[in-house]
C-alpha cells in the first residue's frame, strides 16, 4: 500500500447562513476571527490554525455545524457571544475528561462550544502517579503532597520526572519509601534550580538540612 497520503487534512468548513454579515458580527467581531477572501455571498475566515471557515449565505440553511472553540475564560467568552446574538444551551460545566465547557447557538442554528481544559488544581481528584514499583503508603502520600508544590501548569512533567528519579533510588529494594521521595523529590530539579524545592518540603515538616549529599549532588 502506497504511503502517500490520499489528503492533506481539512483546509475548510462551510457554515451556511441566511446573512453574511450577521454572521460576521459574531464570528469577527466577537470571536476575532480575521477575514481572509470574500465575495458576493461568501466571506472566508481565519479560525486561527489550519481551518479556515467560509460563511456561505443561503436562504434557508439547513445544513448545522458544531464548533469546538478554545477559550481562557469561559463565562467571558459566552458572555460575549450572547451579547452578539447567540442563545445560550449549556452553561460552564465539568466534563469527565478534565475539561469546563459551555455551548451556545448563534442565530442560524449552529452550535459553538467554548472550552478550556482544567488545571490540576481543579481537578476533583488528585491523578496516580506513573509507579513501576510497589510504594508504601505514606510514600505516595509524601510525594503527592510535595507535588501540589509545584505550578499547575508543570506538574504533569513534575510528576513523571520526579517518580522516575524516586525510583531509580529504590530500584536495589522491593518497596519505595518516604526516604526516597523525599532523596527523589529534591534530585529531580536541575542543581541550579534545586533550591526550590525546600518550600515544599519545609511545608510537609521534612527536615532538609538531613539531605546535603542530595542537595549537592550531579
Amino acid at each position: 500500500m502506497s504511503s502517500v497520503p490520499v489528503v492533506f487534512g481539512v483546509s475548510h468548513v462551510y457554515v451556511p447562513v441566511q446573512s453574511v454579515a450577521r454572521a460576521r458580527s459574531i464570528y469577527v467581531d466577537v470571536l476575532g476571527f480575521e477575514e481572509r477572501a470574500r465575495d458576493k455571498d461568501w466571506i472566508e475566515l481565519d479560525a486561527g490554525g489550519t481551518v479556515f471557515l467560509r460563511l456561505v449565505e443561503t436562504m434557508r440553511p439547513e445544513h448545522r455545524v458544531h464548533l469546538r472553540l478554545m477559550a481562557p475564560d469561559i463565562d467571558a467568552a459566552v458572555l460575549a457571544l450572547m451579547r452578539g446574538g447567540c442563545g445560550l444551551i449549556e452553561k460552564a460545566t465539568r466534563t469527565p475528561d478534565m475539561t469546563l465547557a459551555a455551548s451556545v447557538c448563534d442565530p442560524d442554528g449552529h452550535t459553538l462550544t467554548v472550552w478550556r481544559a482544567l488545571t490540576e488544581d481543579e481537578f476533583d481528584v488528585i491523578p496516580d502517579l506513573p509507579k513501576t514499583l510497589v510504594w508504601n503508603d505514606d510514600a505516595d502520600t509524601l510525594l503527592k503532597q510535595l507535588l501540589k508544590g509545584v505550578p499547575a501548569l508543570f506538574r504533569g512533567l513534575a510528576r513523571r520526572r520526579v517518580v522516575r528519579v524516586v525510583e531509580e533510588l529504590a530500584a536495589c529494594r522491593s518497596v519505595v519509601t518516604r526516604e526516597d521521595v523525599i532523596r527523589g523529590f529534591i534530585r529531580a530539579s536541575p542543581k541550579v534550580t534545586r533550591g526550590r524545592n525546600r518550600g515544599p518540603l519545609l511545608d510537609a515538616g521534612i527536615d532538609v538540612d538531613r539531605y546535603q549529599a542530595d542537595w549537592e549532588a550531579d
